[in-house]
């Protein structure tokens, strides 16, 4: 908050609250700042003060005013705009349906920005992250893996060399073996490693598409994906997704009117509902594919923390029209990048080109000293741990959103809960960045950037009761949007 404490004045402070929200794109280009007097009433300052650090910000060049209309984030960046095809009437998930009105938010938290957002040290757990908080993945055994290896014969090779296009052989062998486990039989010549799960799930893009191309997403879903596909070039098709899989009818009418190429989905707790695919649905998914010929591209982020038995497409298709993609940024060492997909053997060469032309090789060190936590067996037990951790995150992250006036609209599971605030929670994640929280709101997860009042929260970072506290004054300050009914 501002403080009257200090060497720099409260025009200076504000002004560079603003500009470092600017400057890391929590406040993207077009952006329209609040209003003097919702800025004034929100700071507790004088109307004033914002003029002056209005000012401020539009003598260093990152606003703008426009006339009579306010000021504005400058456009010095180029925006992508993606147009979404019509997709045929069908129940969507409960959005704005029984929430007043309230103004339209002062500026959007996109993809880029959560992702910053994530990224930025802070004082505390973040509940819109992704990913579980350091304190959780921190153990010694990568240290000793990463210290075995750079002291190995092997060492001198690993940097002299690009090392294999195809990525670390006892890697790719022990990926296998796991696979095995879950049902999915495959060699390690069918095993490729990549940078994290991201670059699995574009090398599959690059390969199989060309813009224009019209590719099935489920919705809600990541908006990442629904980010990287529009740079692409792509058609993006939202596929609403329920408790059992995507809606069925809204596939086949897509299949019908626009020949999708690819279909992305995330089988087994998917982001942000947690709902895992029910055998029936993965069955009929599988019918579409083979009768309209297109591919499916499995997102299996969350394979750790779920349960051996969850439904997956790849295994259920046997890699005939499926690509499997998974890593192990969610449950150990997020920025080693190491990741892995499983393609049909008739694929493998063509995804392999693409990888060799984007990165050419994978991170040899990293993938070694990844095999060695998996041969041991040190990565398992810090699985086991991790789940059960988990399960005790959730019972202290449930309660304390229902007290606090939230509904869950999803099961609770997995590392997600998906939340009705009973207001738009564009608005509330702006109101929620002044007080240095970051929320993932429903909008974030449409393809279309619906307004919605639900929010993503992560329970590994909602177990705090102080964040829940700081949500309920800040939900008190819109006493039009009525509290959900528990």
């Amino acid at each position: 908050m501002l403080t009257r404490d200090t060497t720099h004045t409260l025009t200076e402070q504000l002004a560079a609250r603003f500009a470092e929200r600017i400057r890391s794109r929590l406040l993207p280009a077009g952006a329209r700042l609040p209003s003097v007097r919702a800025c004034a009433a929100q700071q507790s300052v004088s109307p004033y003060t914002v003029v002056a650090a209005y000012d401020l910000l539009q003598a260093q060049g990152l606003v703008e005013a426009r006339r009579q209309r306010g000021f504005y984030v400058r456009d010095y960046v180029a925006k992508a705009v993606v147009t979404m095809p019509s997709a045929p009437p069908v129940a969507k998930d409960r959005t704005l349906k029984d929430a007043v009105s309230l103004p339209a938010a002062s500026a959007r938290i996109n993809a880029t920005s959560l992702i910053r957002g994530m990224m930025h040290k802070a004082t505390h757990p973040q509940p819109g992250a992704g990913m579980f908080p350091p304190e959780w993945l921190q153990n010694q055994f990568l240290q000793s893996a990463l210290r075995k290896v750079v002291g190995s014969d092997a060492l001198h090779a690993m940097h002299w060399s690009y090392g294999a296009p195809m990525g670390d052989e006892l890697l790719r062998a022990l990926l296998a073996d796991r696979l095995k486990e879950l049902g999915l039989p495959v060699g390690m010549e069918q095993v490729m490693t990549t940078m994290g799960a991201t670059q699995g799930l574009d090398i599959v893009s690059r390969t199989l598409l060309k813009a224009g191309d019209a590719v099935m997403v489920e919705e809600p879903g990541w908006s990442v994906e629904f980010a990287r596909l529009a740079a692409l070039g792509m058609q993006v098709l939202p596929v609403p997704r329920g408790p059992d899989g995507p809606d069925l009818a809204v596939m086949r009418h897509y299949c019908e009117t626009h020949a999708p190429k690819l279909y992305v989905s995330v089988s087994v707790l998917h982001n942000p509902t947690s709902y895992s695919l029910h055998p029936a649905a993965a069955h009929q998914v599988l019918q579409l594919a083979q009768s309209f010929n297109f591919y499916i591209v499995e997102d299996d982020t969350y394979s750790h923390i779920a349960p051996e038995h969850a439904t997956r497409l790849s295994v259920l298709d046997g890699l005939q029209r499926s690509i499997y993609v998974s890593g192990f940024a969610k449950i150990l060492a997020p920025n080693w990048r190491v990741g892995y997909m499983v393609a049909p053997p008739d694929l493998v060469d063509r995804m392999l080109d693409t990888k060799l032309l984007s990165t050419l090789t994978s991170p040899a060190l990293m993938e070694r000293a990844m095999a060695l936590c998996i041969e041991n067996g040190q990565l398992r037990r810090h699985i086991e741990r991790m789940r059960s951790r988990l399960v005790q995150a959730r019972k202290h992250s449930v309660p304390l959103a229902l007290e606090s006036g939230c509904r869950f609209v999803t099961e609770p599971a997995g590392m997600f809960g998906w939340v009705d605030t009973g207001m738009d929670t564009e608005v509330l994640a702006q109101r929620m960045l002044d007080e240095n929280y970051l929320i993932a709101p429903g909008s974030l997860f449409h393809a279309s950037r619906q307004p919605s009042t639900l929010m993503r929260i992560n329970y590994a970072c909602t177990q705090d009761p102080s964040f829940w506290r700081v949500y309920q004054q800040v939900r008190a300050e819109f006493p039009q949007a009525e509290p959900m009914p528990r």
